[in-house]
């Protein structure tokens, strides 16, 4: 690790607050992150806590209303931003009170409203944007500490598509001698990240493969009127449509090559309204498109790994063994593991929930914007270039004193 750093790091106890493209509530963890014993060697990375917190109702109303697109005034934008301050203002305090601890920095990603890592025309030039939100000046004034949010965009100056950010926590904690692991989030948007055994920051692998719980989400939403899939239930029930499934996999993000990132401007209302159009044609039940959305997911990823991942880890010594680890809140859903397991098993690839490593499915990401805290606290870079595409190892996110 290197970077701006003029003194030796000091361990902390840093607060990581995440909420994802779901936007279904935030996840709050309570870290203890220290320097290695030597200078080159990864941060050490202890997690004391978590918590989850479902944000409420008309919180959540507005995200995906300003997520989706759809037309907000700039006064409501400006009260949205400084609402979610509060709300994870509110949520670091409950854990706090709940771990016995105070934290003495924090980092908060903030909720991603617009994310486009390709140039769009703009105003007579090329444009590439990203935006989360979420006042960090309120969190640091109640928390009384510094907090670092907005990790994105320095990763998107530098020539990076601003994600995967997560891969800088894959590779410090969970990188194996002798394994070969490719970790799985399964978000919103579903996202992986690959460690050939005993690689270096350098040989890590990581992008967006599409959809994981949104497409299923708004799906279920439509049909019935429900947040998710439980368990996979619906899906279970239901049949696949496998032309239906073909038939989208055909869009060019999915073949697209790495370095690629994606969010709601892809696969977004809009997408999930082509998927239930395609199923309805087929003349298929409710429950059959929440198993066809179910299907894409997991088709996606299994294409991306045996497109992407698989000849990457063909260099590593023969008979080394790969594991997939699942985290996030895709990992609950019992049919889409089971399509996972289905499609990995004759790839001799072990599917294994995050938690086996020692992370909660839920906490992972959490985790990994306290890390780039404490990183960005210190000097020192928090994005993988081999995974964004940026040109240079990069200082992520601003800094708002308390």
């Amino acid at each position: 690790m290197t970077g701006l750093a003029r003194s030796r790091p000091k361990p902390l106890i840093v607060a990581g607050v995440m909420s994802g493209t779901s936007a279904d509530g935030v996840d709050v963890v309570f870290c203890r992150i220290g320097p290695g014993q030597r200078p080159c060697d990864s941060p050490r990375v202890k997690l004391l806590g978590h918590l989850g917190f479902p944000y409420p109702r008309a919180v959540r109303a507005a995200v995906l209303q300003v997520m989706e697109g759809k037309p907000l005034s700039v006064a409501k934008m400006s009260r949205l931003n400084w609402r979610l301050g509060q709300t994870y203002a509110d949520c670091i305090e409950k854990a706090a009170a709940e771990f016995g601890l105070r934290p003495s920095l924090v980092g908060c990603h903030g909720q991603t409203i617009h994310h486009e890592a390709t140039a769009a025309k703009y105003l007579g030039k090329p444009v590439r944007s990203t935006w989360q939100i979420g006042e960090p000046a309120v969190i640091a004034e109640r928390l009384r500490c510094p907090v670092v949010s907005d990790f994105r965009p320095a990763d998107l100056a530098a020539g990076g598509q601003g994600a995967p950010l997560v891969p800088m926590l894959d590779w410090c904690m969970f990188r194996s001698p002798k394994v070969n692991r490719v970790l799985l989030n399964l978000g919103g948007i579903a996202n992986l990240t690959t460690l050939p055994a005993a690689c270096t920051l350098d040989q890590v692998l990581a992008f967006d493969t599409g959809p994981a719980n949104m497409v299923v989400d708004a799906c279920m939403a439509t049909l019935f009127a429900k947040k998710f899939d439980r368990g996979g239930g619906v899906a279970r029930r239901g049949r696949v449509l496998h032309p239906v499934v073909q038939r989208l996999l055909r869009d060019r993000y999915f073949s697209a090559s790495p370095p690629k990132s994606c969010g709601r401007e892809q696969f977004g209302a809009a997408f999930a309204l082509r998927l239930m159009q395609n199923c309805l044609e087929a003349g298929c039940e409710d429950a059959d498109c929440i198993a066809t959305a179910t299907a894409l997911t997991a088709a996606s990823i299994l294409a991306a790994y045996t497109r992407f991942v698989q000849p990457l880890l063909t260099s590593t010594a023969e008979g080394t063994r790969t594991e997939l680890c699942v985290a996030g809140g895709g990992a609950k859903n019992a049919t889409l593991m089971a399509m996972l397991r289905s499609g990995l098993t004759p790839l001799s690839v072990k599917l294994r929930l995050m938690d086996e490593l020692g992370v909660p499915s839920q906490a992972k990401e959490a985790v990994a914007f306290a890390l780039l805290a404490w990183l960005t606290w210190n000097g020192l870079p928090g994005n993988v270039p081999a995974a964004t595409g940026a040109h240079r190892p990069a200082i992520l996110g601003k800094v708002s004193y308390g």
